[in-house]
Formats: structure tokens, C-alpha cells, sequence
């Protein structure tokens, strides 16, 4: 118990025993300040070297003045705050029970394994708990339910297994409820319905089981209820519809079934209810949108019947509406009002009649409209031209007629064009060559006749085109060969004629191919580089001579070559190739060239053929390069994502695409050099930053690679200074990395802004400096392989809300292999890169060093140093100790600010010190991060260099 001096003194207590009890309160006050500290720095020294050298200002009995602490008014730990800090460890040496005035316990984004210790119930005053992605495991204790006055709980994005404990019915004052994204199993307790002030649930990727607890309905308070992506089962409780205040409701990806209550249309509130993916039955809500306030409706692959409620027609507040994979029917010719806010549609694979609404074509917001597998009939309205945002159009499947209306080729934005298995006549409409994002293109098995256009040609980026099952004739264009991305291929089905062009086998990314049931003619040599051919069928047609020599013919069947002229090779069914005869022919050919040629010209012949192989050898070496930096990431399946905190899989892909309509260019936030940076909401209320990578067909190979190293850079990493990675997708339509959103953004756009730059004080900018010196000290000396950045700048800091660096874009960045050398292509930023770049290609880590450098300036000055450090470079000043360079350099400090006064300015001072050495000429001269990072923490206690330090960093 601590006592203030006006209680003292109400005791009435006589002079010298007053003066013993403040004595006694004092002693006592000081040895709890003591047992915490000696708490804290037990529990310091069972964690790893990395993370004690992160608590390195952990030293003392006054725990007041350490990093992530906070204390109240009596000296006593209220707060620690280590969230982002790096931390490898167990909580089991942490003793609460020393702890007791702890209010906010936050150990969040660290590498924390072990189990939650049973004794955490010893923190009794604790409001706030978040534990949240780390590698925790085990149950959640049952002790929990002892913390009386717990508001905050977060124990997301761990490996936490066993049952929720029962006890969490104990938390009265709770409000927020986040464990989703672990192993938990069995039922939802009922006793969480018993917490009267509970906002917010979020218990969504678990294994969980049994129904939902009617209990539930009693959390008056409650907005956002996520129970997605579980095993549970049985009906929604008709309680849920007592949610008066919910905004978010998501059952996704269970095994429900019954009929919606009808109490769900009490939720005027509601702007996201999602059902999708369960079994649910029986008509749709009749007045789901009741409120107006309705934005995000899922309730697609079900079993729901009847029609569309009537609701949604007038649901001007709607933005994505789902209804797929049900057995939905009526005339939807005209049942939508134009919904303003409304980009996203599907109402794909149900039974609905009627024609393709002109209307559509006012729905100017639309970027996908998804109608496939119906009952629709008509034409395709030329005024759907008018969706000038359509990124997808899916409309295969139905009954459709007429030909392809040219207003379609309107849809510049358009890069997904389904139309296929329709009665869709006419020719191929040339124009369709203006649709340069198109990525796919399905017409097959419609009536189209003609010829296939050459401009097809024109769609670099198309990755899959299917014409199969028309009537199409005359031969395959030349053209055809200019798209390099193609994977799949489909003109089998039709009257085409000719040979191959010898143009296809160029396509050297083609996975599958279809040329059966045509009339083509002549061999098959033009498909040898075809090196990526997984799958193929050229039955059907006139083709003869030899098989190529690839992996798909050698491991193939007589069904894909069946019914030919006269192919031959080493497949049952086919009669095998003379090698007599193949030989005669060749030396009958040979001796015709010979003797029909020149000297001369046989000469030119062969170094023609010599340049040919030498371009050929280096293009295939640079293909098998960008080959095993795509297969890192099994670019062949649909998507792959690493689903650390949200929802996983094509689930994750499909919501990104939708949060950001497509990549639009009203959620881009940064263009780099590797791709371009999104903002995008999702559905559960997160907020991510979405790097796409540039679609630039000449940079290919540098894109992937860029790709695959930041990725295995971020996965490998964990650190408070470094972006966090929530996961990647590599995908046939994008890659994409999804990363947490940084609110201030990039250092360099800070400082060109003069208000935000006043802001940026110069506490603000040492920590920001400091921060950085941490991340680069991590990833050069705590990461195995080391790894080296190689392009740090200030566009590549990152900002939160509290002005924490964050060092982002990995894309150069390179593991550093001990056993050889370390040559590379040059990668940064001019005016960052280190000058030894210029003659050697050598990455390693003091070409980091040198780009700090040049950052700690610019962060000082408020720009880039410029000229500074070619003059500092020129000076070949190699000491830290350099009063003339640094006190020069302290003239050029952002005039927007005040000049730094004490203590500050001792730190400043020393930041330029440090940077002088950083960018001295030799790089065995710069000191390594792990010196800068110490000697920077040195610097808040003193305003020079150690001598013994100054030594080190100059060896």
C-alpha cells in the first residue's frame, strides 16, 4: 500500500511516529520499485541474445526509464509496451505476481513461443492483454477469468489449441474479444453472452464446433460478431437477431444449415452480413437491407431458394453483393435499380431467366459483373459499353445470341472476358485488340466463323485464350507467337487449316495446348520450345514426322495424338521413327545444300547459326533463372497466401481484389520501382497496404525476382522496425504482397511537406534514425544468412501514427552467402548507392552503411544531403572525431525546425558524427550497424563517442 502525505497526517499520529511511517512507506514503495525491476530483468535474461540486446536500456533498479515501460505517479510499472521489439522467448520466467499494478500488457508481433502462464491472473488491476502474433501455444488458462477488470484481450495470430475456457464469462468489463486465427477447438462458450459491455468479437480461423449459443443474443453492445472460417453447425439462433447495434456479422465458411431467422431483419444497422460458403436453406431474407446501411452482402454457395429479395433492388448503399452457387430463379431483366455505390456482382451458377439489362451500362461504378451459368437469353446490350470500370465481365453459360457487340471493346479497364458456351455468332471483332489489360479471353463453344484476327496478337498480356468449339477456319496466326505470358491455349474444335507457325513455339511460358479435332497439317518440330508444356492434344488432324524432343511428348499418351497423317515416335499406338531412314533423309538434304551453296554464303550461314546459339543459350539460362525464382512461389496454383491473421487461401485473394475494385487507381498510395502500392479495407474491418507487382512485359524476370526476394526477405524477418508481412500471393492474374498499413507513409514525402515536417521534431527524427540503425543491425548480424538491403532511402522508411520507422520494399534486398562471393546486379537508389558500386558488384552490408549515411543527413537536413557527401567522400575524413566536418554540418539542420537545444541536441550531434563515418570512401573504414546501432543508444547518455568505441568503429 503506498500512502500520500495528506493521509499521513489525517491519522493524527504524533510527530516522530509520523516521521517512522513515512520512513517505513518510503522503504516499502522503494523495494516494490526494486522486486519489479528485478522482475523484469530476470525475465530479460531467459530471452535470446537478439532480444536482450533490443532491452539493452534494461539496466538499473529505476524500470521508469526503460524502453516499452510506462509508471504512474508512485514510480510503480503500469505499462509495458514491447510490442514489434523482436522479442524470442517464454513468458515462464516472468513473475506477475511482482507486477501488481500493471494496467496494460502489450507484447504483440514478436516471436514469443511457449504457453500463457496460469500466474498472468496475479496482474488483477490489468485492463488491456495483447499477446497477439507471436508463436504462442498450448490452452488458454482457465485463470484468465480472474481478470476482473479486463477490457482488452487479443491472443490472435498464435498457435493456441484446447477449448475456450468457460471462464471468460468472468470478464465483466469486457469489450473487445480477438482470438481468431489459431487452433482452438470445441464449442463457443454460452458464458461469453454474460458480458454486458462486449463490442466486438472476432473468433474467426479456429476449429471450433457445436452451434452458436443463443447467449449471444444478449450482448446488446455488441457491432462486430466474426465467427467465419470454423466447423460450427446447426442454425443461427433467431437471438442473434436481438444484435440491435451489430454492423458486422460473418458466419463464412461453416457447416450451418436451416432457414436465416427472420430476426435478422431487426438489424437496420447492419452494413456486412456474410453467409457464404455453409448450408443454409430457404429463401434469403426478404429485408436484408431494410436499414439502407447494407454495403457488403455474401451469401453465396448455398442452397437458398426463390428470388432475389426485393430489398436489395433499392439497396443504394450496396457495394459487393454475392449471391453465387445457390438455386435462385426469376426474371432479373430489370430488377435492379442503378446502384450508385455498387462494383461487384456475381450472380453466378444459379437459375435465374430473362435477358442482360441494358441498365447495367449506367452502373458506373461496376468493376465485375458475374452472370455466368444461367437461363439468360438475348443479346449482349451494346450499352454495357457504358460500365466503363468493368474489369470483369462472366457471362458463359446461358443462352446469349447475336454477335459481340464492338461497344465492348470500349472497356478499356476490362481483363477478364468470359462469354463462352453461348450461341454467340458472327466474326471475332478486330477492335477486340484495343483491350490491352485483357488477361482472359474465353469464347469457345459458341458459332463464330471467319478467321481467327492476327491483332489478337496485340494482347501482350494475355494469359489465356480459348476460341475452341466455334467455326472458325483459314490458318493460326503468326501473331499469336508475340504473347509472351500465355499459359493456356484452346483452338481445338474449330476448321482451321496450315501448318503451326513456327512463331507458337516462341511461347515458351505455355503450360496447355489444344490444337485437336482441326485440319492442320505438317510436323510438329515448331514446338519444341515449348519448354513449359505440361498438357497438349493434336488428335484429330493431318500432322506427321517425329515427335519433339520434350518432356511433355516423352511422358504423354495415343489419346493426345490419335487419328493423324503419319506422326511417329516412342508412345504405344504410334509407329516408332527409323532412325535409318532419318539419317538418309538428312544426308540427302545435306548433300543439296552443299552443293547448291557457296563457299561464301556457307560461311555467313554459319556464324548466323553461331550468333543464333550463343542468344539462344543466354535466353534459355535467363529463363531457367526466372523459372526457379516463379516455381519458389508455385505460381501454377490458383493462389497461395500465407494466411497469418485473416482469412486464408482464395478467400484472401478474392477479398483484396474487391477491397481495391480491381487496383484502382483511387486506393493507390505509392508507385516503386518494383510496383505499385494499394490501400485496401477489408470486410473484417483490417487495414492493409497491398504492394502488385508491376505487369511490365520487358521486366519480367527483374519483377519475380524482386517478388520471391522480398518475400523470403520479410518471412524471415521479425522486427518493431521493420514492415510486417501478412502474406503474398502469387497468382496468374497478380502477385501481390499484403503488408500492414503504415498511416504516414514515407519519410521522403514527410519531409517535402512543410507541415508535416515541422511536426516531425527532432526527438521524433533521432528515434526515427535510431529505428532504422535497429532494423539494418538486426538483419546484418541477428539474421542467418545475413541479409543486406541495398537500396535504403527515405522513400523506403515508413511511418505509423506515433512516428516509428518501419524500413520497407525488399525487393533488392539479398541474403548473403558465407561460402562465396557475393556479386550481383547493381541494385538502389542514386544518390544512396555506396561510390565503390560504380566498379565493383559486390553486395555486402557496408553499402547498407552507406545509404544510412546519406539517410541520418537527409533526415537532419530535411533533403537529400546532395553535394555533402561527395565532399565528405573527397575529404576522406575517416574519424567520427572530425569537429570540423561535424560542426559545419550542424549549419545545414532543417531551418524549418528550432535549433536543437539540450539534451537533444547532444543526440543530433552525434547522429552526424556517426553519419560522417558511415559515408567515408573505404568500405572497411565504415563501422559496422552493430556499432552504429550501440553507439546511438550510448548517445542519449552521452554527446561523444567513447574512446573505446570510437576505436572499434574505426576498425
Amino acid at each position: 500500500m503506498v500512502f500520500t502525505f495528506p493521509t499521513l497526517l489525517s491519522m493524527k499520529l504524533q510527530p516522530l511516529s509520523l516521521l517512522l511511517v513515512m520512513y517505513f512507506c518510503a522503504f516499502a514503495t522503494s523495494s516494490e520499485i526494486a522486486s519489479e525491476a528485478n522482475a523484469l530483468l530476470k525475465w530479460k535474461a531467459s530471452l535470446d541474445n537478439h532480444s536482450q540486446a533490443s532491452l539493452s536500456s534494461w539496466i538499473g533498479n529505476n524500470p521508469c526509464n526503460w524502453l516499452g515501460i510506462a509508471c504512474d505517479v508512485s514510480s510503480s510499472v503500469s505499462n509495458i509496451n514491447l510490442t514489434r521489439v523482436g522479442l524470442r522467448g517464454t513468458l515462464q520466467s516472468l513473475n506477475f505476481s511482482l507486477l501488481p499494478n500493471i494496467l496494460i500488457l502489450n507484447m504483440s508481433y514478436n516471436s514469443l513461443s511457449g504457453s500463457i502462464p496460469p500466474q498472468i491472473d496475479a496482474l488483477s488491476n490489468l485492463n488491456t492483454l495483447d499477446l497477439s502474433t507471436n508463436k504462442l501455444f498450448g490452452s488458454i488458462p482457465n485463470t484468465i477469468g480472474n481478470l476482473s477488470k479486463l477490457q482488452y484481450l487479443n491472443l490472435s495470430a498464435n498457435g493456441l489449441s484446447g477449448p475456450i475456457p468457460n471462464e471468460v464469462g468472468n470478464l465483466k468489463s469486457l469489450l473487445t474479444f480477438d482470438i481468431f486465427t489459431n487452433n482452438l477447438s470445441g464449442p463457443i462458450p454460452p458464458s461469453l453472452g454474460n458480458l454486458p459491455h462486449l463490442q466486438s468479437i472476432h473468433i474467426f480461423e479456429n476449429q471450433l464446433s457445436g452451434s452458436i449459443p443463443s447467449t449471444l443474443g444478449n450482448l446488446s453492445k455488441l457491432t462486430m460478431l466474426s465467427l467465419s472460417s470454423n466447423k460450427l453447425t446447426g442454425t443461427i439462433p433467431p437471438s442473434i437477431g436481438n444484435l440491435t447495434n451489430a454492423k458486422v456479422i460473418c458466419f463464412i465458411g461453416n457447416d450451418l444449415s436451416g432457414e436465416i431467422p427472420i430476426e435478422l431483419e431487426k438489424l437496420t444497422g447492419l452494413e456486412c452480413l456474410q453467409l457464404a460458403d455453409n448450408n443454409f436453406i430457404g429463401q434469403i431474407p426478404q429485408n436484408v437491407c431494410l436499414g439502407g446501411n447494407l454495403k457488403f452482402f455474401t451469401a453465396g454457395n448455398n442452397n437458398f431458394t426463390g428470388q432475389i429479395p426485393e430489398s436489395l433492388r433499392k439497396c443504394y448503399s450496396l457495394k459487393r453483393l454475392r449471391l453465387q452457387q445457390n438455386l435462385l430463379s426469376g426474371d432479373i431483366t430489370d430488377f435492379f435499380d442503378v446502384l450508385p455505390n455498387l462494383n461487384y456482382i456475381d450472380l453466378s451458377d444459379n437459375s435465374f431467366h430473362g435477358q442482360v439489362s441494358p441498365k447495367w451500362g449506367k452502373f458506373h461504378s461496376l468493376t465485375s459483373l458475374m452472370i455466368s451459368n444461367n437461363n439468360l437469353s438475348g443479346v449482349i446490350p451494346p450499352e454495357l459499353g457504358g460500365a466503363f470500370n468493368l474489369r470483369v465481365l462472366h457471362l458463359s453459360s446461358n443462352h446469349l445470341t447475336g454477335t459481340i457487340p464492338l461497344e465492348l471493346c470500349n472497356l478499356t479497364y476490362l481483363f477478364d472476358l468470359l462469354i463462352s458456351n453461348n450461341s454467340l455468332s458472327g466474326n471475332i471483332p478486330i477492335k477486340i485488340s484495343s483491350l490491352q489489360e485483357l488477361k482472359y479471353l474465353e469464347l469457345g463453344s459458341n458459332d463464330f466463323t471467319g478467321l481467327i484476327p492476327g491483332q489478337l496478337g496485340d494482347l501482350l498480356n494475355l494469359l489465356s485464350m480459348d476460341l475452341s468449339q466455334n467455326r472458325l477456319e483459314g490458318n493460326i496466326p503468326l501473331e499469336i507467337g508475340s504473347l509472351d505470358y500465355l499459359t493456356s491455349l484452346d483452338l481445338s474444335g474449330n476448321l482451321l487449316s496450315g501448318t503451326i507457325p513456327p512463331t507458337l513455339g516462341g511461347i515458351q511460358h505455355l503450360e496447355r495446348l489444344n490444337l485437336s479435332h482441326n485440319s492442320l497439317s505438317g510436323g510438329l518440330s515448331s514446338l519444341e520450345g515449348m519448354i513449359s508444356l505440361t498438357s497438349f492434344d493434336v488428335s484429330y488432324n493431318q500432322f506427321e514426322g517425329p515427335l519433339p524432343n520434350i518432356l511433355a511428348f516423352q511422358n504423354t499418351t495415343i489419346d493426345t495424338l490419335r487419328n493423324n497423317k503419319g506422326l511417329c515416335g516412342n508412345v504405344s499406338g504410334l509407329t516408332p521413327c527409323t532412325l535409318l531412314s532419318g539419317k538418309k533423309s538428312h544426308n540427302h538434304v545435306t548433300k543439296k545444300v552443299l552443293i547448291s551453296v557457296l563457299p561464301l554464303s556457307l560461311a555467313i550461314l554459319m556464324l548466323a547459326l553461331f550468333v543464333f546459339g550463343v542468344w539462344y543459350h543466354l535466353r534459355q539460362n535467363s529463363k531457367k533463372k526466372q523459372d526457379q525464382a516463379t516455381d519458389l512461389l508455385s505460381p501454377r496454383s490458383p493462389s497461395l497466401l500465407l494466411p497469418m491473421w485473416s482469412f486464408g487461401g482464395k478467400m484472401m485473394f478474392e477479398n483484396i481484389i474487391e477491397a481495391t475494385e480491381y487496383f484502382d487507381d483511387k486506393y493507390l498510395i505509392g508507385v516503386g520501382g518494383q510496383g505499385r502500392v494499394y490501400k485496401a479495407l477489408l470486410p473484417t474491418g483490417e487495414l492493409v497496404a497491398v504492394k502488385k507487382l508491376h505487369s511490365v512485359p520487358d521486366g519480367e524476370m527483374l519483377n519475380q525476382k524482386a517478388f520471391t526476394s522480398e518475400i523470403q526477405a520479410l518471412t524471415e524477418i521479425r522486427h518493431r522496425n521493420i514492415v510486417k508481412l501478412h502474406g503474398f500471393c502469387s497468382h496468374s492474374q497478380y502477385s501481390f504482397l499484403v503488408c500492414e498499413f503504415l498511416e504516414k507513409g514515407d519519410v521522403k514525402k514527410i519531409l517535402k511537406d512543410d507541415e508535416q515536417a515541422i511536426a516531425l521534431d527532432w526527438n521524433k527524427r533521432v528515434d526515427i534514425v535510431k529505428g532504422v540503425a535497429n532494423a539494418l543491425c538486426y538483419m546484418h548480424h541477428d539474421c542467418s544468412p545475413p541479409i543486406v538491403h541495398r537500396d535504403i532511402s527515405s522513400k523506403n522508411v515508413l511511418l505509423d501514427s506515433d512516428d516509428v520507422a518501419h524500413v520497407a520494399d525488399f525487393g533488392t534486398a539479398k541474403f548473403l552467402n558465407p561460402d562465396s562471393s557475393n556479386w550481383t546486379s547493381f541494385a538502389g537508389t542514386y544518390g544512396y548507392a555506396a561510390p565503390e558500386l560504380a566498379y565493383t558488384m559486390e553486395a555486402n552490408e557496408k553499402c547498407d552503411v552507406y545509404s544510412f549515411g546519406v539517410f541520418a543527413l537527409e533526415i537532419l537536413f530535411g533533403e537529400h544531403p546532395g553535394d555533402v557527401t561527395s565532399s565528405l567522400l573527397l575529404s576522406s575524413s575517416s574519424t567520427m572525431t572530425s569537429t570540423l566536418d561535424h560542426m559545419s554540418l550542424m549549419v545545414k539542420l532543417d531551418e524549418r525546425l528550432p535549433h536543437p537545444t539540450s539534451p537533444i541536441d547532444k543526440e543530433v550531434i552525434s547522429i552526424v558524427k556517426i553519419a560522417i563515418a558511415c559515408l567515408t570512401e573505404s568500405p572497411r573504414s565504415r563501422p559496422t550497424m552493430e556499432q552504429v546501432a550501440k553507439e546511438l543508444a550510448m548517445s542519449s547518455r552521452s554527446s561523444s563517442m567513447s574512446p573505446q568505441t570510437h576505436t572499434e568503429m574505426k576498425d
